[in-house]
């Protein structure tokens, strides 16, 4: 048995420059742990695979396409590849997201 915890797990660094974390790695899937502060956000950009989001933690707004939503708690949001997404944490508490990238991507991210 493989275990991964989060709080054991180097953040990566990414252009957003918040608190990523990989907790899995593989060509069938990707999946990072995102923290976000008060005021923190991802910036917008394209993934060229299929992207979903699990909201763990507070209630950030989500981007997919020209909708932005804020998203509670114990949901997940689906964004397809070759869409811009992001997410940002406008609230007071901090928010977690597991995001799962499938395939894993043989190609970076565009940033907008």
């Amino acid at each position: 048995m493989i275990i991964h915890s989060v709080k054991e797990t180097q953040t990566v660094e990414t252009p957003h420059k918040v608190d990523v974390r990989k907790l899995y790695d593989h060509d069938n899937a990707q999946v990072m742990h995102i923290s976000l502060e008060p005021g923190e956000s991802l910036k917008p950009h394209i993934t060229p695979v299929d992207v979903f989001f699990y909201i763990l933690e507070g209630t950030p707004e989500v981007r997919v396409g020209d909708e932005t939503l804020t998203v509670e708690k114990d949901s997940l949001v689906e964004s397809p590849k070759n869409i811009i997404h992001c997410l940002a944490n406008n609230s007071a508490s901090p928010a977690r997201i597991l995001v799962v990238k499938s395939p894993k991507p043989t190609s970076q991210s565009r940033l907008l």
